[in-house]
Order: C-alpha cells, then sequence, then structure tokens
C-alpha cells in the first residue's frame, strides 16, 4: 500500500482487483482508497472519499460500483454514505 492504514476495508472487486478505502494511519483518519492489482503486485491511489472514515462497511454492487457506509471520523459515527 501506499498509506499505511488500520481499520479500513478491501473489498475483492469482480476483475479480481481489491479496493481499500479509508482507516487510520495512526494519526488521521483516511478519505484516500487505493486499487491493489494482485497480477501485477501493484497499488494505485484512486479517487478521495467526501468523507474520512474508519470502522465502516464497503458494499460491492451488482453495478459494480462499491458503497462505503458508516464508520466514525474521529469525532463522530457517521450516518453518510458513498459511492
Amino acid at each position: 500500500m501506499n498509506q499505511s492504514r488500520a481499520w479500513h476495508t478491501a473489498t475483492l472487486l469482480k476483475n479480481e482487483k481489491v479496493l481499500v478505502t479509508g482507516g487510520n494511519n495512526g494519526s488521521h483518519y483516511l478519505s484516500s482508497a487505493e486499487l491493489y492489482d494482485p497480477s501485477t503486485e501493484t497499488w494505485t491511489i484512486t479517487d478521495i472519499m467526501n468523507q474520512s472514515r474508519a470502522w465502516h462497511t464497503a458494499t460491492l454492487l451488482k453495478n459494480e460500483k462499491v458503497l462505503v457506509t458508516g464508520g466514525n471520523n474521529g469525532s463522530h459515527y457517521l450516518s453518510s454514505a458513498e459511492l
């Protein structure tokens, strides 16, 4: 990974890549996401989420988008969701 993180999610996509979202790096809650390609063993930084979050869920939908919901941003629990 390009950024150390804990309390993140890792979602297996249909193309066999893994999307890692959010988490905490020990001092900050993260809004970043990274894509891991096991065929090349490389990490790519992807879009930034609207909200920094850890302890959230990330669910692969039938349309191949990932729904990220809830979690905590270090100040309070989140009721937001994003694709």
